[in-house]
């Protein structure tokens, strides 16, 4: 019997869940739910950003 495989020390990051269009609350909330989503595809954009440059050194080209 095998050991299972190691998880990536380094994972691909993932896009946060978009909103349900039914969450906000029409209240004109600030912030509302939605530009929060935005704050947090931004964050996802640099990580997402970094995870390539990373893995190009690692594994030389450009990652899979």
């Amino acid at each position: 019997m095998t050991a299972p495989p190691d998880p990536d020390p380094d994972p691909m990051p993932q896009p946060p869940p978009e909103p349900d269009f039914d969450a906000c609350c029409g209240n004109g909330c600030s912030p509302c739910i939605f530009d929060l989503h935005d704050l947090a595809m931004d964050e996802y954009r640099r990580a997402l950003r970094a995870w390539r440059e990373r893995s190009q050194t690692r594994f030389g080209g450009r990652p899979g």
